[in-house]
């Protein structure tokens, strides 16, 4: 045991904790707490196809009575804003303030947040009238003077100067994005300012009719696609001014969240693989992103495992295939990702990563609907994550929450929405 925590990066202090590796780190909610420790890796994949495709889509309801999210010992977490319409990404501007993406309002919703405080004051609409808004990024990042947002089917900007609550005139600087299937376009500024980075997932699940077109792609464009996935599936960058989309990484069906680790300047994809494979295949994952990576979708994943439904149509790409940092229980839908660099937690938690669960349909046993904590050992992924957030499961087929977007606030606490009922919890220690 001691030699095993030793190897995957975990302190010898942690020999106390739950530690579940290969086919004990699978389970449902009933198994989710605080503390329980998860590592999955490419060897620990069963069969295509071991168990049925479930369709289990979750029923929201209330949060019950008296009901809280349970969390680490020495950590507390009370309700910061409610009544939202589809709160999804969140960021924390330089001055502290923080901004969310109301999706399913079309609004880019502002705080004025005092450290310290359970409960922000009034927000402000800092734009409305946007088509389901999701990415935000602040640029230059250190001294930003514009708001970039990635609407569903382009990207603008807003003239910016600390502590504005309210956008001028938008500018657009790309002006068309692939539109339907996955909708979610998340952005990240590089922190040198040279470029923005743009993800966009996938049209469909596994894009059944791409071999044909796709089957002379070279690694430089495989993973752009073809037909309706075109553009898709992928990470893109794109000049502060905007022009034409550069491909960075491929290959990845959904990547909803990207964060730029600090430190290291990597940046970093929270990604949902594909559907109809059995409960657990594969995993979803988060990641580094290089330039040039390729990371399977849709004839591989998780390294060179054949995805049958593509069986024997781009033999030469198995060789190609990057295997993900970190791999999450399969249908678990990771959403929002950020690094944490506050003073708050215990010194412990700098440098690891929080991803939010959003929870699946296509799971017999419901899993997801939590946060979890990556852990890192020198800025380097341990492949390690553990439950953080969790009980927002209230039996097999009803949900009071569901985890989207994550920030770091001013004071060190984290933020994270739901939108489940509309929620946005404060974790403080």
């Amino acid at each position: 045991m001691w030699r095993m925590l030793w190897l995957i990066g975990l302190p010898l202090a942690a020999a106390a904790q739950d530690v579940r590796s290969g086919a004990a780190a699978y389970g449902d909610w009933r198994t989710d707490r605080p503390g329980v420790v998860r590592h999955l890796t490419a060897g620990d994949l069963p069969a295509p196809g071991a168990t049925e495709s479930a369709s289990r889509g979750p029923r929201t309801g209330a949060r019950p009575s008296g009901v809280m999210p349970q969390v680490p010992p020495g950590f507390a977490v009370n309700v910061w804003a409610t009544r939202l319409e589809t709160p999804r990404a969140m960021r924390t501007a330089p001055n502290g303030d923080v901004f969310l993406a109301e999706s399913g309002a079309g609004v880019i919703r502002v705080w004025r947040v005092a450290d310290g405080a359970d409960h922000p004051g009034a927000s402000t609409a800092f734009a409305t009238g946007l088509n389901e808004p999701f990415g935000i990024a602040f640029w230059p990042p250190a001294q930003p003077r514009f708001v970039y947002v990635a609407e569903t089917n382009r990207i603008v900007r807003y003239p910016y100067d600390g502590g504005m609550q309210a956008a001028g005139r938008a500018q657009v600087v790309v002006a068309a994005l692939p539109e339907g299937g996955h909708w979610t376009r998340d952005l990240a500024a590089s922190p040198d300012g040279r470029v923005l980075y743009v993800s966009i997932g996938s049209d469909s699940n596994v894009a059944r009719g791409m071999h044909g077109a796709a089957r002379g792609a070279t690694p430089a464009d495989r993973g752009a696609g073809a037909g309706d996935e075109a553009g898709r599936a992928a990470v893109f960058s794109f000049a502060p001014e905007g022009g034409v989309l550069q491909l960075v990484a491929s290959g990845i069906r959904n990547c909803v969240g990207l964060a730029i680790q600090p430190k290291t300047n990597a940046l970093w994809c929270a990604a949902n693989e594909r559907d109809g494979m059995g409960d657990d295949l594969p995993p979803d994952y988060a990641t580094r992103v290089q330039p040039g990576e390729f990371f399977g979708w849709p004839w591989f994943y998780i390294g060179s495992h054949e995805d049958p439904r593509h069986r024997g149509e781009r033999p030469d790409l198995a060789t190609a295939v990057s295997v993900p940092d970190v791999l999450i229980q399969p249908h678990s839908a990771p959403l929002g990702i950020t690094f944490y660099d506050g003073m708050m937690f215990p010194a412990a938690y700098r440098g690891d990563a929080f991803v939010t669960l959003h929870g699946s349909w296509n799971r017999s046993k419901r899993t997801g609907y939590k946060v979890i904590r990556l852990r890192m050992q020198d800025g380097h992924p341990t492949g390690v994550y553990e439950d953080f957030m969790t009980g927002f499961v209230a039996n097999d087929d009803t949900v009071w929450a569901r985890p989207v977007g994550v920030t770091v606030a001013h004071d060190g606490s984290l933020l994270v929405s739901e939108d489940g009922n509309g929620t946005i919890w404060r974790i403080s220690h």
